[in-house]
């Protein structure tokens, strides 16, 4: 008998596991992970001005080589539940769809890891090497209490990681057509400019910093900050916003603010970037702007797992069941990938994310059982090659 990936995903689905609650999620893949015989470990992290999350880590044999399924349980927010042609949380089926708040990001996934796992393990008993799951409840949030630490718990107890697949939904229009190898990097900051605050009736006694910042904006936009690499595309600077603070008509502001972001690719570092963008603003500034930058924390890095042996598995079982040959993409946001790299090389593999965060978030029933079948054939050819 086979496991069923639909049914693990409702399973999963009718939990209201919305950051940073546990909600029964992972209570309910620690029961099925224990009756299949892993050795399963439930842990709470804490940080000082962050939510305590809830974490599961569950390994199943004791040699290499170890493959690993990462994931999250935690969802975003459904929004209006009135809206929903299904409720968010029941795990309802219609016309040859599964509906539910993660139903692609990520439950789906990890039913589809879960089921065919179980599927490897009943036809061929202890893999020959092992097999773990490391499931957090805080990726949707701001990853502070989740992968990062359970990683780390799992490396002071000794456990080695020999290759990853993040079910996240990397799939741009069907299965099979993405692979994510890589991510770029994220950094936000602050640019301000200081000016001498003034009655717009006599502008020759103030010093406007709008027009200062005005300046250095199109400065810091008007030139790439590269022109890509062979596996990522051009790094990009976006102004999300520009804020002075002043409710007056008639008073020249002393600041002025405008806050941005930088998605980035493996030409730079978090410091090289953070120099590159403050060398440029001097040489728009001169002597006559005054300038500085606030750089938010980030964890958010630039990674890439290059293609070899274990892309190459991953991509001929996706042809196998799909026909369909994946582009190995570095596309897209952050994902957890980015703290499992420094442990094994890893990729993202999992459902079409195109109704992920959305009202009536779903996933077609032929797609769970297609994604079990390719992570079968992987789990198959990794334990027997």
């Amino acid at each position: 008998m086979t496991a069923d990936p639909v049914a693990i995903a409702r399973d999963l689905l009718r939990c209201r596991s919305v950051t940073p609650d546990e909600g029964g999620a992972l209570k309910f893949l620690e029961g099925t992970l224990k009756t299949a015989g892993f050795t399963v470990h439930r842990m709470t992290f804490s940080e000082p001005g962050a939510d305590d999350v809830e974490n599961l880590y569950a390994r199943i044999g004791n040699a290499a080589p170890h493959l690993m399924f990462a994931g999250h349980t935690d969802v975003v927010p459904p929004g209006d539940e009135k809206a929903w042609q299904h409720p968010p949380f029941a795990g309802e089926l219609a016309d040859g769809e599964l509906y539910g708040r993660g139903a692609v990001d990520m439950k789906g996934g990890i039913a589809c890891a879960l089921a065919a796992v179980l599927d490897h393990l009943g036809a061929h008993g202890t893999p020959k090497g092992s097999i773990s799951f490391l499931i957090t409840g805080d990726e949707e949030g701001i990853a502070v209490n989740g992968t990062p630490k359970l990683l780390q718990w799992a490396t002071e107890r000794g456990e080695e990681f020999d290759h990853c697949i993040l079910g996240e939904p990397s799939n741009v229009a069907e299965l099979g057509d993405t692979i994510k190898i890589g991510r770029r990097g994220s950094l936000n900051g602050h640019l301000i400019v200081t000016g001498r605050q003034g009655h717009v009736a006599y502008p020759q006694r103030a010093e406007n910093p709008i027009r200062g910042l005005v300046t250095l904006v199109a400065a810091l936009q008007a030139k790439p900050l590269d022109s890509g690499t062979a596996l990522f595309p051009p790094s990009h600077l976006e102004f999300t916003s520009v804020d002075v603070g002043n409710k007056t008509v008639n008073l020249i502001p002393g600041e002025a603010r405008a806050r941005f972001n930088i998605r980035f690719n493996d030409k730079h570092t978090l410091d090289s970037l953070k120099k590159l963008i403050e060398k440029r603003a001097a040489k728009a500034a001169g002597s006559k702007i005054k300038f500085a930058f606030q750089w938010e924390p980030s964890n958010a890095w630039v990674f890439v797992t290059e293609p070899g042996p274990f892309t190459e598995l991953v991509t001929d079982s996706i042809v196998k069941v799909t026909g369909r040959t994946p582009e190995l993409s570095t596309s897209g946001g952050t994902s957890d990938a980015r703290f499992i790299t420094a442990h094994c090389p890893v990729v993202e593999f999992g459902l079409v994310g195109q109704t992920m965060h959305a009202i009536d978030e779903r996933v077609p029933v032929a797609d769970l059982r297609a994604l079990t079948t390719i992570y079968r054939t992987i789990i198959d050819r990794y334990f027997t090659a």
